[in-house]
């Protein structure tokens, strides 16, 4: 259509100027040359009796003289004086009260015509031209929108439509193949499978499936992948779309295009709709700033009537994925709508070996490739992060222009995604001195603690928005946290603060996401997790994130003033007596200190081995650790100075999965 009313316009701008060049050169040429001289020089002419005749037109005067003039012709280059028979002025905008006597006087003929006036063919066809735009214009509007399906061709009618996207079996071949891992997940949703392929089967003993599916999981570990692979399996069409694309500014459009939704999904039935980030318009109704009229609240309630509207054995499947189902209405959760709930949790390091098969089917790998020492040197990352560190690890290659992906290729990509990107700082010898003995304390007392996660990395390259970084990572998934093994974290957060003042006498402003997360820690111990003998077997709001603004605007005194001192005292001394472990342990391995230091300001970077072997250089034996003291995270532990806010957030993560 855009095409179309370009082709318009392009005929009509042609017209215009087709007609211009004929109606200009349809007007004739003057047999004579005239020339245009001055007022002043017509009346010096007109005394002089040499002036025959004159025709007035408006203001433009054309006349003959008796006797031709020689007039002398600018930029000629055939001579400078040429002589002329008729002549051209304009009369002066202010009235001449003697000129026609003059001109009887001399016996001039003196003719008046009247103003000139456009041909009718003309004057009509520069009347429709702003007519004919307009009506092209209406026309493409009107078209467009009925060609978007609006409801009668209005404006308003296309916010109406969903706008959800549809695949099929013809252009969507995902299936649970592609899918690494999440096995519990898969077996919850063949059934679902099973009766898109043969409803009847079900329908025969009256059997029901849910109406509702809701895939609960943290970002990035494959929900949107998984309804898709269901779709693919069962080979039924696929509506997907954004809960965020309901809401508009206009009340009632979000309930039209839920409707508009559900109808096209009932014309393709068998079918599943698929509706991500589910809590963007179906948190709980009667919180926040708004009424319960506003368009949010209007679009989930049509999103219940709709769910809780199918008939009986009605081939239509709604899925919906969301990583924060305590958000949700209690309404969407209720038997009869979303009354399943499949938890897509983090890939354990088996499930990741797997995952990066899959993600790298199409990228050509070197033979030293250990697949598996990526998987368990990468806990707690999830498919997304897995892709992202294959993707890095290609760009890298490309880059060194190499045919095949290299086990160093991988580190380094893994490196970058859990301890950023290296940067080009200049540091002083002092900054980089304190930055080592932060790192080397860290190192040391995570390695001189009883069932701490094992060293991986430490360095003194700047990544990201650190000066420096101790990273550990553990040996295997664990999902139990002992007192001791937290106790232990928070010595081993205070680890760089102690060997600065050990070593400086002084601290300085490298400690400060270090403090924020003992501090942290040590809270949800005392609040939360009970492991405080003082306050007891009991549980505070402290510590917690709030849902949304609304359900609580002000932070709810969950105990009483004589409790809050209680709690503050326990957390205190919960991280001074992880930081007494910290400068207890360096002080009595100050050689070990700082020999490690200087290590790491000579190569800057030391793995795993190369630390054993420097603490087993200076005689340092390393504390074992009993299989019961010994837990290992579910995700790296990553310490770093001045880290940025990203990774502050990404630490908090990791502690809310600590249950």
């Amino acid at each position: 259509m855009g095409k179309n009313i370009w082709k318009q316009v392009v005929i009509i701008l042609a017209l215009v100027l087709a007609f211009n060049y004929f109606y200009i050169s349809s007007i004739p040429e003057p047999e004579v040359q005239a020339t245009d001289i001055s007022y002043t020089r017509f009346k010096e002419e007109l005394r002089r009796d040499n002036i025959r005749s004159i025709t007035v037109q408006e203001h433009e005067i054309q006349g003959a003289f008796r006797k031709a003039v020689e007039k002398k012709v600018e930029n000629d280059p055939t001579t400078a004086v040429r002589f002329f028979e008729v002549f051209t002025t304009y009369l002066p905008p202010f009235e001449d009260p003697g000129l026609m006597e003059n001109l009887e006087a001399q016996g001039v003929e003196v003719t008046i015509l009247p103003p000139d006036s456009p041909s009718p063919w003309a004057s009509a066809f520069i009347y429709l031209i702003p007519w004919v735009l307009i009506i092209a214009i209406w026309i493409f509007i009107f078209r467009s929108m009925r060609k978007r399906g609006g409801a009668g061709g209005g404006m308003m009618g296309n916010f109406g439509k969903s706008g959800a996207r549809l695949s099929t079996k013809e252009n969507s071949q995902v299936t649970f193949d592609d899918v690494a891992g999440l096995q519990e997940a898969k077996q919850d949703l063949q059934e679902v499978v099973e009766f898109l392929r043969n409803p009847r089967k079900f329908a025969r003993i009256g059997g029901k499936v849910p109406r509702g599916i809701l895939l609960v999981g943290p970002p990035g570990t494959g929900k949107t992948l998984m309804a898709r692979a269901v779709a693919g399996e069962a080979g039924v069409p696929f509506f997907s779309i954004s809960a965020s694309q309901f809401i508009e500014m206009f009340v009632g459009v979000g309930a039209s295009r839920v409707r508009d939704l559900f109808t096209n999904a009932k014309k393709n039935a068998p079918s599943i709709i698929f509706i991500d980030e589910l809590d963007s318009v179906g948190r709980a109704r009667g919180t926040g700033l708004g009424g319960g009229n506003d368009e949010r609240e209007q679009t989930l309630n049509q999103l219940l009537a709709e769910l809780d509207g199918f008939e009986p054995h009605q081939e239509v499947i709604v899925m919906s994925a969301t990583n924060r189902p305590d958000v949700l209405d209690p309404a969407l959760l209720r038997p009869g709508r979303f009354d399943r709930q499949v938890v897509v949790e983090r890939p354990d390091w088996r499930a990741r070996e797997e995952i990066l098969k899959v993600h790298t089917r199409k990228t050509p790998l070197a033979p030293d490739v250990d697949l598996r020492t990526i998987a368990r040197a990468t806990p707690g990352m999830c498919g997304a992060d897995l892709e992202s560190l294959v993707n890095e690890a290609a760009l890298m290659a490309a880059r060194e222009n190499r045919e095949e992906v290299t086990m160093e290729h991988l580190e380094r990509a893994k490196d970058r995604i859990l301890m950023g990107a290296e940067r080009k700082l200049f540091l002083s010898e002092e900054e980089k001195g304190i930055t080592a003995y932060h790192e080397a304390g860290h190192t040391l007392v995570a390695r001189l603690s009883p069932g701490a996660d094992p060293i991986h990395k430490v360095t003194i390259i700047p990544r990201g928005h650190a000066l420096g970084v101790t990273q550990q990572l553990p040996e295997d998934d664990r999902y139990h946290y002992q007192r001791d093994y937290l106790i232990s974290r928070i010595a081993i957060a205070l680890g760089g603060r102690a060997a600065e003042k050990l070593i400086f006498g002084q601290f300085s402003t490298g400690a400060q996401n270090d403090l924020k997360q003992a501090t942290d820690l040590a809270e949800k111990m005392v609040c939360q997790w009970g492991m405080s003998e003082v306050v007891g077997p009991v549980a505070f709001s402290r510590g917690e994130e709030h849902a949304f603004l609304g359900r609580k605007l002000a932070t709810e005194q969950s105990c009483s003033p004589q409790m809050a001192w209680i709690i503050d005292q326990e957390i205190e001394k919960l991280v001074r007596q992880g930081q007494e472990t910290a400068e207890r342990l360096l002080t009595e391995n100050k050689k070990a200190l700082e020999v490690l230091a200087e290590a790491l300001l000579e190569e800057e970077s030391l793995e795993r081995k190369r630390v054993d072997e420097i603490l087993a250089s200076v005689g340092l034996k390393i504390q074992g650790s009993s299989p019961k003291q010994v837990l290992r995270r579910s995700a790296g532990n990553q310490r770093a100075d001045n880290v940025s806010a990203h990774q502050v957030e990404a630490e908090m993560e990791l502690e809310k999965s600590l249950k």
